[in-house]
């Protein structure tokens, strides 16, 4: 009797079907990306040594050879940023509790006013601020009063209502993070944000 070899067959479990090329050929692309960008660290660039260039005049830099930007400066946005001018103070402070208008601060909102006033595309955002004393909803309503009581006096000084929007913060953005009747003094505020 002859025995005949049986060839093993072999079945497939149940699992996820294969991958399709284009599936692969996205994974690989990206996993190429991901250690591309990871090749290594920056290089700073070595400083140049006294009395001579950072590059030789000569050199031109290449699309391989970043060209250093040149610094950012700050723009001018407008008088309130420079300190001589009597638009620097946009502060208005109250006292505890109350969003009645020190007659210390009106003629600094009415020179807002008359900036406002000659300047009818400008507009500004008056923040109310309170400190961390009482609860949350309490010190946002109360920040919304103080920016009102500014809005209501530069109203009435001629600014236009369309220039000019009220934002409660509360208690949420303190000039002074301290716990005392010093920090609280100048967390209790509004600010005219240009």
């Amino acid at each position: 009797m002859r025995m005949t070899p049986v060839k093993p067959t072999l079945t497939r479990s149940p699992g996820p079907p294969p991958c399709p090329p284009a599936v692969r050929l996205g994974a690989l692309l990206a996993l190429a990306l991901l250690l591309a960008g990871c090749a290594g660290a920056p290089q700073e660039p070595e400083p140049p040594v006294a009395g001579t260039s950072a590059r030789p005049l000569s050199a031109v830099p290449s699309a391989a050879t970043p060209v250093a930007a040149e610094p950012q400066r700050p723009s001018y946005r407008g008088p309130w940023e420079d300190p001589s001018n009597p638009l620097y103070q946009r502060t208005i402070y109250f006292d505890y509790d109350s969003v009645e208008l020190k007659p210390q601060y009106l003629d600094v909102i009415r020179t807002h006013s008359a900036y406002l006033g000659t300047t009818k595309g400008q507009r500004v955002t008056l923040e109310g601020n309170t400190d961390e004393r009482g609860t949350r909803e309490y010190n946002l309503a109360l920040g919304d009063q103080r920016a009102e009581s500014v809005r209501k006096l530069m109203l009435a000084e001629g600014v236009g209502p369309d220039q000019m929007a009220t934002l409660s913060y509360g208690e949420e953005k303190p000039a002074d993070p301290g716990h005392g009747e010093a920090a609280w003094q100048r967390n209790r505020r509004v600010i005219i944000q240009y």
